[in-house]
């Protein structure tokens, strides 16, 4: 994992996209009873230095246990039921990451404990790259991470057509599948990568970053020990699913999993063949899983746990956490965004005139201000899915539609003129009601407050709809158990895989089905892009035609918290990555005294 000392300039695409990354601002150092804001907290230096605050020199031993906001579905992120930000956190300190970005989100830093060198851009035609390994770096095993390492996670994240793998389910595929040829050589230290002809990618250096579909490199040794054969495409699915079902035994980080499940916490120790210069102190790092917003002030209290980053914004816990002693807090915008889903595959959605009436009929507004307005009292709905507002890339995507107004008066007008009547209080067509739907989202508070929001706002135009929580929220995205959902993408400063990613109709993460050709041309258009100008144009484009399709409505892009309690160092939040906090979890301590 990439420390402070090896951060290095951005070059080439990271240097393009400083002007796309979000202001890391607004931190708050709490402690001291002081009410949060500031005077004594260890983030109090946050805003003014986001990627070096609170660092210090680490005592030796200690632990630490820290919680994660939901549950992980599964081993990997690669698939569908794994790729939430609750997995890429459980495995933080396991996975070896080839880069990521710093909390100011205009510094990349590519880890030189694991690379040899900088990624190379070999040729833009063919568009060709290469990254080559240290000597240095091995699994926990002792084997060497390599090209071997490379090659068979980029196999297990492309999609069957490809050739590559069979019954892979990546979530995925958009920028993998793009891959032509891949090629080890100096004794398999170095990949080089050929995209197909035509293809391109502005953003190749992170090609297989912390940010990324696996959130760094699988092991390519572990599946002949399993009895697969990695040229074999059936044997790169079995080892797909095996990886995604087996608690990992391997490491190629700071930390390893000495034991743990999905359903309640990962213990990590550290891992004795970690190859960094920066060794981990602490001795056991617990990672817990805990949706209950309300416990954590009880669990802090009680020594119980000692921080976390969560997905979701909550009031409450925020003033309750900035009026503890010897706990800081850090609130602050955040590269994530929250959005409202249709399952276009239900057979009353399939209906794009009747989801463009529900979507007008949701005053997304009122949402945003509803659950966040007490942080942020100017928040604004959010208008394009790709590129918050301070984005030079932005286009309101929604400035020639209602969606999102809550115009009830207009969504009526839309639904009659698809052949819909709205009679004693409920929506009809051709005699039949409509619905209900099933409206999901997990359990915080911020999300259940929207869902009633949503609710009330159907309800007047005769859509009923059950309100129901989700416990595990990549299976239920993954089975497609729902007619509405409200969750979340977390971001960073790459962009150009995000579209595909959520809306292509071979996509695994394109969780409500759509199936568009105008939709799927847009985002052709980001595979052939050479230039990130080029490939946001593509992107809004793209974004033009989920809005006439009405498959996703953007709410809001989020703020984030983080706390902490004091004594410990090196720990601070990154709002920019999915990992938060512990994108750097090797590096952190007991404060020495």
């Amino acid at each position: 994992m990439a420390t402070v000392r090896n951060s290095s300039r951005p070059t080439g695409p990271a240097a393009a996209l400083a002007a796309l990354a979000l202001a890391a601002t607004a931190c708050t150092g709490g402690g001291g009873g002081d009410g949060g804001t500031g005077g004594g907290g260890v983030w109090e230096d946050c805003e003014a230095d986001p990627n070096t605050c609170n660092s210090g020199e680490r005592a030796d031993g200690g632990e630490i246990t820290w919680v994660v906001s939901d549950f992980p579905g599964a081993w990997t992120t690669v698939s569908p039921e794994g790729g939430s930000v609750y997995t890429l956190q459980m495995l933080s300190g396991i996975m070896p990451k080839t880069g990521q970005w710093a909390p100011d989100g205009t510094t990349y830093e590519f880890n030189m404990d694991l690379l040899a060198e900088e990624p190379e851009l070999v040729s833009e035609d063919p568009f060709t790259f290469s990254f080559t390994f240290t000597d240095k770096a091995v699994w926990d095993d002792g084997t060497p991470i390599g090209a071997d390492d490379f090659i068979a996670t980029v196999k297990m994240s492309t999609s069957d057509d490809e050739g590559w793998c069979e019954g892979c389910r990546s979530r995925q595929p958009g920028i993998y599948d793009d891959v032509e040829e891949m090629e080890a050589s100096d004794d398999g230290k170095t990949v080089t990568v050929t995209l197909k002809e035509g293809r391109s990618n502005p953003e190749w250096q992170g090609f297989l970053d912390a940010h990324q579909i696996a959130g760094g490199l699988l092991p390519a040794h572990l599946a002949e020990e399993q009895g697969y054969d990695l040229d074999e495409p059936e044997d790169v699915g079995a080892y797909f699913e095996w990886l995604n079902e087996t608690v990992p035994e391997y490491s190629g980080g700071p930390y390893k999993i000495v034991e743990g499940d999905l359903e309640t916490q990962v213990i990590l120790e550290p891992n004795e063949n970690w190859y960094g210069e920066v060794q981990p102190t602490l001795d056991t790092v617990v990672i817990q899983f805990n949706d209950a917003e309300d416990t954590w002030v009880p669990a802090l209290t009680n020594g119980e746990i000692d921080g976390g980053s969560p997905a979701k914004i909550n009031d409450d816990v925020i003033e309750q956490l900035r009026g503890m002693p010897e706990v800081s807090v850090d609130v602050g915008p955040g590269a994530g965004w929250e959005h409202i889903d249709l399952n276009t595959e239900n057979e009353w959605l399939q209906d794009v005139e009747l989801r463009r009436g529900i979507f007008t009929a949701i005053d997304a507004q009122e949402i945003a201000e509803r659950g966040y307005g007490t942080a942020f009292p100017d928040v604004q709905r959010k208008t394009n899915h790709t590129f918050p507002a301070d984005s030079p890339h932005h286009e309101d995507l929604f400035a020639d539609s209602p969606q999102g107004t809550g115009d009830v008066e207009e969504a009526t007008r839309i639904l009659e003129e698809a052949g819909y009547e709205l009679s004693d209080g409920t929506l009809r067509r051709d005699g039949e009601q409509v619905g209900p739907f099933r409206l999901r989202a997990t359990a915080d508070q911020v999300r259940q407050d929207s869902l009633q929001i949503i609710q009330a706002q159907l309800e007047e135009i005769g859509v009923a709809t059950e309100i129901e929580t989700i416990d595990d929220l990549g299976g239920v995205l993954g089975d497609q158990d729902y007619d509405i959902v409200q969750f979340g993408w977390s971001g960073s400063p790459w962009f150009v895989i995000n579209p595909g990613q959520q809306w292509h109709s071979g996509s695994g993460s394109n969780f409500g089905g759509l199936d568009s050709a105008d939709v799927d041309e847009a985002l052709e258009g980001m595979g052939t892009a050479t230039t990130l100008e080029e490939a946001a144009a593509a992107a809004n484009e793209a974004g033009r035609q989920v809005v006439e399709e009405a498959y996703v409505l953007p709410l809001v892009d989020e703020p984030r918290y983080s706390f902490v309690t004091d004594g410990f160092t090196n720990i601070r939040d990154n709002r920019q990555h999915s990992l938060r906090a512990t994108y750097n979890i090797g590096q952190w301590g007991m404060a020495a005294n």
